[in-house]
């Protein structure tokens, strides 16, 4: 599963980079028994890829899109084409929780900008209330906190008005399938399933929210990563409506679920500096939801770190 996600990335990475070209796969599972017994073609974690054109002048390109896509391994292995595979889903190194760049934006009250990695408890930032309303929220703490991790982002762009947000792919973003959907009718979508043409929630100036059309997306990868939990468990980044979670596609359950942490917060006011790594009230949540969900309730790349 983490194999064909990496393929759909890198499918929208070579479309953006050549437009009219696809990405083509040679060979995915090997049903015949060509490869060699240790081969992760026979457990459906490895691909040899050629772009539509079968220009060999694009393969090196292609191969670093692949490596930007997230594949743990990526080589030529023969001139005809580039192998790509990934580790098992339980020994991926990359952590796929939901996150940001720390150096992305969010809003405060008095209209300042500040990075994510400054936001500090009590600070007020602009979001969006339930019924699609703009509003300024309580930050409460990172549910994650990773400031050093080399974490894999897809950035969704849309041009009017001109807005770029990076997230994980888990990360849960408010989508419509055209412009006349009121606010409060977006759906959270996981980044990794926003593809061009759909209607993103952007604020304007004034303090509005306005539908802007996704024109592009693209995957990069950047240093730190950092998921801000609000009171109303949405946030606007980088001028992009978003919600504050991930992993599971039903922003009501999550919000329910936190809560207990908001509770905790309006009695006992903001704790002490937070440390690095994920939030104990975000892991414990993880794993109760692994026992009493079904499984097709998570994004397919799940959480490494909260099984093992």
């Amino acid at each position: 599963q983490r194999c064909k996600d990496r393929l759909n990335s890198l499918a929208i990475s070579v479309m953006n980079q050549w437009p009219g070209v696809k990405l083509r796969v040679t060979e995915g599972w090997d049903e015949d028994g060509h490869h060699s017994e240790e081969s992760l073609h026979y457990e459906g974690r490895a691909v040899d890829i050629t772009t539509s054109d079968r220009d060999r002048n694009k393969y090196g390109m292609l191969a670093r899109l692949a490596v930007e896509a997230g594949f743990d391994w990526v080589y030529y292995e023969s001139k005809a084409h580039i192998h790509c595979s990934v580790k098992s889903e339980h020994s991926a190194a990359a952590k796929t929780g939901g996150c940001f760049p720390g150096r992305a934006l969010a809003t405060l009250e008095d209209g300042a900008r500040t990075p994510l990695w400054a936001l500090r408890p009590g600070q007020r930032v602009l979001a969006m209330d339930g019924a699609g309303r703009p509003t300024y929220s309580d930050f409460l703490a990172f549910l994650d906190k990773e400031p050093r991790a080399l974490t894999s982002f897809h950035v969704i762009e849309t041009r009017e008005p001109p807005r770029r947000l990076a997230l994980t792919p888990t990360h849960l973003l408010f989508v419509a399938e055209n412009a006349s959907a009121p606010a409060a009718r977006f759906r959270p979508t996981f980044a990794s399933r926003v593809r061009p043409g759909h209607f993103v929630l952007v604020a304007v100036g004034g303090g509005g929210l306005q539908p802007a059309e996704v024109v592009g997306v693209q995957n990069r990868r950047d240093v730190g990563a950092y998921a801000p939990l609000t009171r109303h468990g949405t946030l606007v980044v980088d001028g992009m409506v978003a919600s504050c979670f991930a992993l599971v596609q039903e922003q009501h359950l999550a919000q329910l679920a936190f809560w207990p942490l908001r509770l905790y917060h309006s009695l006992v006011g903001w704790p002490g500096a937070q440390g690095d790594g994920v939030h104990w009230y975000s892991g414990l949540l993880y794993r109760l939801g692994r026992l009493l969900l079904p499984p097709d309730s998570f994004h397919p790349l799940g959480v490494p770190w909260a099984e093992s």
